[in-house]
């Protein structure tokens, strides 16, 4: 069956017969049935957690609008809640915790990290049985450097400057907490392969804040380790790493990670991403604000991109996730575009 799943067989160098579709954050609040399964689980982390609604959450787009790719429903940050550090969502604000400091990078806990994680396997394991066989079931984890501007701040900030702060001032320390949380992201995207994940992708949401120095140390080196460490209990299986904001860099971080597929943000520009196709399959870029604006500014953007990059291994993608205001019939007409495309 996993011949006939078109996401897994661009990441694998095949041939496909058209361009495939998803959408980062294609399960959630622009859905209604989504809204509705949210208001049932009480609180983000019970529903990432309890399997029942993350199943049904994941498969919501799915029945909608048959994706070819569908991206387990969790979030990154279940990584360090598994090394025992607390964590809240707040409505309007996102993930809350206790700001870490340099003393806490030992205090982290792993004894019951796959226990505690035993949920979100879970729900990878009921994914593949129950997604179209044709569908290409993705894992998912956050970068080390992405999860640590979390840890460190304890709230997402413009430009995550008490993270670049701790790694200039606390190099080492910052390498020791990027060494751990590599660890502790390989093994959760190996027991999301172990479960039925046929592909995995990397987050990092920040990796654009970072000059070059400390993007090479703390971007390139830790997902590096991942990727290494994946590919020792599953060679075969293909990593997407997508370094928002990353620029110029793209190709660097490519060479360097070694992943299979490159995630592209809205704002590199396509002749780029075309150049990058030489070195395997890229993924995006359309501006998620064009799928919300609609109409020809939407016709656009979709027609740039498959004009300038179909004829190489595409996997069709925002630049970034859905947002929530995004109208439903904007994602219908994206896709009627996509799959009538020559």
């Amino acid at each position: 069956m996993a011949r006939d799943r078109i996401v897994l067989d661009i990441l694998q160098g095949k041939k496909a017969k058209r361009t495939p579709v998803w959408l980062m954050r294609q399960a959630g609040r622009y859905l209604p049935e989504y809204r509705a399964t949210r208001q049932r689980a009480g609180s983000f982390l019970d529903l990432c957690y309890n399997p029942d609604l993350a199943v049904e959450v994941t498969l919501q787009p799915i029945r909608r609008f048959g994706f070819d790719a569908s991206i387990l429903f969790s979030d990154i940050l279940v990584v360090p809640h598994g090394l025992g550090r607390d964590l809240r969502f707040e409505e309007g604000r996102g993930p809350v915790m206790t700001p870490m400091g340099v003393g806490d990078i030992d205090r982290l806990d792993g004894s019951a990290f796959h226990v505690n994680l035993a949920p979100v396997y879970e729900t990878v394991s009921r994914l593949r049985k129950e997604l179209p066989p044709e569908v290409t079931l993705i894992g998912f984890c956050g970068a080390p450097w992405t999860l640590a501007t979390y840890m460190i701040a304890g709230h997402g900030t413009p430009d995550q400057s008490p993270a670049r702060l701790f790694g200039y001032r606390h190099a080492l320390e910052m390498d020791r907490l990027l060494g751990i949380l590599a660890d502790y992201c390989a093994e959760l995207l190996i027991k999301q392969i172990d479960s039925g994940a046929d592909v995995v992708q990397i987050f990092d949401s920040w990796a654009g804040v970072l000059d070059e120095v400390s993007f090479e140390r703390f971007c390139l080196g830790p997902v590096r380790r991942i990727v290494d460490l994946v590919r020792q209990a599953h060679p075969d299986t293909p990593i997407i790493g997508f370094p928002k904001g990353a620029g110029s860099r793209y190709g660097t971080y490519r060479q360097v990670t070694g992943v299979d597929g490159l995630g592209c943000d809205w704002t590199v520009p396509l002749e780029q991403m075309k150049a990058l196709q030489k070195d395997g399959a890229v993924q995006g870029n359309l501006d998620p604000l064009r799928l919300v604006a609609g109409g020809r500014l939407l016709a656009e953007g979709i027609d740039a991109i498959l004009e300038k990059l179909s004829d190489g291994p595409l996997i069709f993608n925002l630049g970034h996730g859905i947002v929530p205001e995004t109208p439903i019939e904007h994602v219908e007409a994206m896709l009627a575009r996509i799959r009538s495309a020559k």
